[in-house]
């Protein structure tokens, strides 16, 4: 899949009704964003340890089971792509979100002036990954922040056909709301669908102002067969 394509799938969607869906629920769902033989290349790629620069078994940290691999600069295109294009979709709403919850911070319109804020404080490592789950595999409700720069959204691309390359392993996020039980929610997605989502926190609506509300997000137990997903940070993580 070129760059001009995934341009022109992103310049498809309806970011209007992403970004609602973003207010609403902390999520947004982009089906079909990746083509079957673009997902077949990135799957493709895992086994080349020279795409990557580290390799983490998420048993040995505590993070759940499985591994994932991030990869080293330059990034392959396709991620390169989604990753400018997308930020550039994206960077308004997260200008808003930040005015609505009181920090000052903005997001420049392209990436490459983001990242180079990033690299300015010691953010420099790339953070787009590729994750493998297999049977009895999950990954543990977190977040990605990495260092003192965070964009307050992410996305990850589903690389695998759920009920054909496996069972289980369903996308999931949790809400923690002030005062008040947390909120899960199971995100479907089929092969080449995007989500994306926040990172940290977003801002609610309430009926005395506007409040914050924490999210995490994991991946549900896989009961078979193997699952790969492309994950997209937006900065970059320090050394």
């Amino acid at each position: 899949m070129t760059d001009h394509a995934i341009t022109t799938a992103l310049h498809a969607i309806d970011w209007a009704a992403v970004a609602g869906s973003l207010d609403a629920h902390g999520h947004a769902e982009l089906p079909g964003l990746l083509a079957p033989h673009a997902c077949g290349e990135l799957v493709a790629l895992y086994p080349n340890r020279e795409n990557f620069r580290t390799r983490v078994v998420m048993a040995r940290h505590g993070f759940g089971r499985g591994e994932y691999q991030y990869f080293a600069y330059p990034l392959p295109a396709q991620v390169e792509a989604l990753r400018t294009h997308a930020y550039r979709c994206l960077a308004p709403l997260a200008n808003r979100w930040n005015e609505a919850m009181g920090i000052d911070l903005r997001y420049p319109p392209a990436h490459a002036d983001y990242l180079a804020r990033c690299r300015e404080a010691g953010q420099s490592r790339p953070t787009p990954l590729l994750l493998r789950y297999q049977p009895d595999d999950y990954n543990c409700l977190h977040q990605d922040l990495y260092g003192e720069h965070v964009f307050p959204l992410q996305m990850a691309v589903l690389l695998s056909a759920p009920g054909a390359d496996f069972t289980g392993g369903e996308f999931v996020l949790t809400e923690q709301r002030p005062r008040m039980q947390s909120r899960a929610e199971v995100v479907p997605l089929a092969r080449g669908d995007a989500v994306i989502f926040a990172v940290h926190h977003r801002p609610v609506q309430g009926t005395r102002g506007c409040y914050r509300v924490n999210l995490r997000h994991g991946v549900s137990r896989l009961r078979s067969g193997t699952r790969y997903t492309l994950g997209v940070i937006f900065h970059d993580a320090a050394r």
